[in-house]
């Protein structure tokens, strides 16, 4: 029920998210209230239910000491390249933002949302994770995801490039952020393939920076 809420345009009323979850909706109703009893969900004077302050508790659990080291960078990212810039962690089979900055002062950008998902496969963050790794590193994982091109390019430059891998439209740059005993995760931008951006390869430079200080902050 929180992922379908998380995914939802809006606020769902409880007949709706019975019909999304595929059961009665005494059953929905029971799930509702265990929810609404740890503050995880609350229901507005129509009824409809929307997530709740308890979510944010959680979430602030999660990688505490990641969140913590990058959101320093994270703020002078996006504030320097006037772009959204984020935290992907591997979340397999997918990467899932963690936490997320926005410019400020800027009138228009493109945000990617904490909670996030998008296929491993696809992506500048997950192209920079996997760089991390070489081809016969990564296939002795047996992962579902084949090593790309990409990964290897990127394991050498020390940053990845995607356009419109995950929504048409969209370009990301991303850097790994490598610290010893725990699965790798990316420093990421990300705007409009559109848009008039900075070199590239500055941007780039810029994350592999910024993924650094995060590591030795980490480590």
């Amino acid at each position: 029920m929180l992922e379908l809420l998380a995914e939802a345009p809006g606020p769902r009323t409880i007949a709706q998210l019975a019909s999304d979850l595929g059961v009665h909706r005494s059953i929905a109703y029971r799930i509702l209230r265990t929810l609404e009893s740890h503050r995880l969900v609350t229901r507005d004077e129509s009824g409809r239910v929307h997530g709740a302050p308890g979510l944010a508790v959680l979430a602030r659990g999660v990688q505490r000491d990641l969140q913590s080291a990058a959101l320093p960078e994270l703020t002078v990212l996006a504030n320097e390249l006037k772009m959204c810039a984020f935290i992907a962690v591997w979340d397999q089979p997918d990467c899932t933002t963690l936490v997320t900055v926005e410019p400020r002062h800027v009138h228009a950008t493109v945000v990617q949302h904490p909670g996030t998902r998008h296929p491993f496969g696809h992506g500048a963050p997950g192209i920079a994770m996997q760089s991390t790794l070489t081809e016969e590193q990564w296939n002795a994982l047996n992962h579902e995801t084949p090593y790309r091109e990409n990964a290897a390019l990127a394991r050498t430059r020390g940053y990845a490039t995607s356009i419109d891998e995950v929504i048409p439209g969209l370009s990301s740059v991303a850097a790994p952020i490598e610290v010893p005993g725990r699965l790798p995760a990316a420093v990421a931008v990300v705007y409009s393939t559109g848009s008039n951006t900075s070199d590239v390869e500055a941007i780039g430079a810029r994350l592999r920076e910024a993924a650094r200080a995060i590591s030795a902050e980490l480590g």
